[in-house]
Order: C-alpha cells, then structure tokens, then sequence
C-alpha cells in the first residue's frame, strides 16, 4: 500500500465485496443467492453457504491486512499505466454504486428470475 497507495485501496474495496460486507455489491450478490435458496427450501444449503462465506472473510480481510500492516519485500518498478488505473477505479465505483443502489441491476433483471 505504501508504493501504490491507489490501488490498494482499490483492491480493498474489491476483497470487501468479494466478503459479502456492506455497502458493497457483493453483499446483495450473496444476500439474494442465500434468500433464494431458503425460498426454495433449501435452508441447509443457505447455511453452508453462510458458513463457507464467514471463512471467506477471514482469508480476503487477511489479504487487506497484508497490504496495510505488513512491509513490502519487494519493491515495484515501472508505471501502471493511467488507463489501467482508470478502469480499475471505475469498476470500483460500479461495486459500491451497486451495493448501495443494488436496484440498479435488479430493475433490469427482473424479468428473468424470481426473488
């Protein structure tokens, strides 16, 4: 984090969707796969599901706690170029605009599944 500052704070946002934590993407991605499988009468499978997905926090926020707390052993040469960067940082946007306006996507979707 100390040689590319950006960047890693872009890979923590994407470690904390991929968690399942809000308000990020990842949470109503994970929210909605586990309510469909209650609906469907599968609660066991939405248990294992929430069990597998709080081992998961442990292993991304781990990866974040590296980044911050740790020092580098290596250190990076070269640019990244700004187009990269640019990209990454929008994806960035898209996760969290999607976690706290999830009816962005869901409003298109409607039409092909159930909730």
């Amino acid at each position: 984090s100390a040689q590319r500052p950006v960047l890693a704070a872009l890979m923590s946002v994407f470690m904390f969707s991929l968690a399942g934590i809000p308000p990020f993407a990842g949470f109503f991605g994970k929210y909605y796969v586990f309510l469909a499988a209650v609906k469907a009468d599968m609660t066991w499978l939405a248990i294992i599901g929430v069990l597998t997905s709080v081992v998961s926090v442990y292993y991304y926020l781990r990866l974040v706690m590296m980044m911050y707390f740790r020092e580098g052993e290596a250190t990076i040469e070269g640019r990244i170029p700004a187009l990269a960067v640019a990209v990454v940082g929008l994806a960035a946007v898209l996760v969290i605009a999607l976690g706290v306006y999830p009816s962005l996507i869901l409003d298109l979707t409607k039409g092909f599944f159930k909730i």
